[in-house]
């Protein structure tokens, strides 16, 4: 049986991009993930985090927006979560006073940073992200976060749906376990936007600053 890189090429994997106005997407870097024991903690996660801040550093020193999102839920018994939080309980931990819905320190908003609050798996899904970048002329959505195979995922693929260049940073992804994250990332490289390395996505941030087109209004 020929491989899938044989079977996918020449059909899929076309190379999209960068554009000319990024914004970086830190997607639910949450303690959840983090802390030994917890029932959602990820290795990949831990290892994403750690390598997130350089990230974050030439996109703040570039002055490109920086935005990061958060679930967290209001309702009673975590209602607004709907039909996701029945399939997955383990999200009901993500409520105010809990430690596992806060930041992880090393990649927590900085002052002045828009943070969103969502409900669903994605980003921009009962959000006002879509409208938000319009408005703002952004055309590249450069995502770090977590998980792959779940809010990653969800949010490039919505991402490319609202028309948007949509890059995700491989070392700066993770999941609890390779073999959905690897997966995952070969799918959204193949299909729905460019995987690509922390190293490619600093240089490309670095050149928007080159270009004077990261202010945003």
């Amino acid at each position: 049986m020929e491989s899938v890189e044989a079977n996918y090429q020449g059909v899929w994997g076309n190379r999209i991009g960068f554009g000319q106005r990024p914004v970086l997407l830190v997607i639910d870097f949450l303690k959840a993930y983090t802390i030994e024991g917890a029932p959602l903690y990820a290795p990949g996660v831990v290892k994403a985090v750690a390598e997130t801040p350089s990230l974050l550093a030439a996109a703040r020193m570039a002055g490109i927006p920086v935005i990061h999102t958060r679930i967290l839920y209001l309702a009673e018994n975590c209602a607004d979560g709907g039909m996701w939080v029945k399939k997955s309980p383990v999200m009901k931990s993500m409520v105010i006073g809990n430690e596992l819905a806060e930041f992880c320190e090393e990649v927590a908003p900085a002052d002045g940073e828009l943070v969103i609050v969502k409900q669903y798996a994605s980003a921009f899904f009962g959000t006002s992200l879509a409208s938000l970048l319009n408005t703002q002329g952004i055309d590249t959505v450069v995502m770090a976060g977590c998980s792959t195979s779940g809010c990653i995922r969800a949010s490039a693929v919505d991402a490319v749906q609202n028309g948007f260049r949509t890059i995700v940073v491989r070392d700066c992804v993770g999941d609890r376990h390779p073999a959905p994250h690897n997966a995952n990332l070969f799918d959204i490289d193949s299909k729905y936007g460019d995987v690509v390395s922390k190293e490619e996505a600093i240089a490309a941030i670095a050149s928007a600053q080159q270009r004077g087109t990261t202010t945003v209004a």
